[in-house]
């Protein structure tokens, strides 16, 4: 099961359809993590399950999701009403509640994945405006049984070796 993860592309639609487009055969789910700016319903967002981000003004997308991506849960939300730059317990606490036992999030723009207390939490960074790093990113998610493996990607689909995280779930 792969899960195609991306946050924070501020507008950009081209760049969307691109790396839909680019993992469509290789993915079973596409997540976007919040602040598209661009309206429900709009054709680049269309493969995409979209939370609302504190830049989305437009639009009627939710706060969080929560999906299923083989036997794991995985809670989908832009951050910011987590405070997630100031800690990340806020989020992991809401995942707590909920089952789930994967966190996407983005609003930091800072790419990475870490485990937190036996939860998976991935931040894609951003497509358009990355913070930290100067490489704009995305992330996919491959489960299998019980092991879990984020690897991160620049916008030309380039695979970034350093951020790649492997766990067990």
């Amino acid at each position: 099961m792969n899960v195609l993860i991306i946050s924070d592309s501020h507008g950009l639609e081209e760049e969307l359809q691109t790396i839909a487009k680019r993992h469509e055969a290789d993915v079973d789910l596409m997540i976007h993590c919040g602040d598209s700016e661009l309206e429900t319903g709009h054709p680049s967002l269309e493969p995409y399950s979209v939370v609302k981000g504190n830049c989305d003004f437009i639009g009627d997308f939710k706060d969080e999701l929560l999906l299923t991506a083989g036997f794991k849960k995985i809670l989908v939300t832009h951050g910011h009403l987590h405070g997630i730059k100031q800690t990340l317990l806020n989020v992991y606490y809401r995942a707590e509640e909920l089952g789930a036992e994967i966190i996407c999030f983005g609003h930091s723009h800072i790419a990475g994945s870490e485990m937190l207390r036996g939860k998976l939490l991935i931040n894609p960074g951003s497509i358009r405006l990355p913070r930290v790093r100067s490489t704009e990113s995305y992330a996919i998610l491959s489960l299998e049984n019980d092991t879990a493996t984020v690897r991160f990607y620049n916008q030309a689909g380039d695979e970034i070796i350093d951020l790649q995280h492997r766990v067990t779930l």
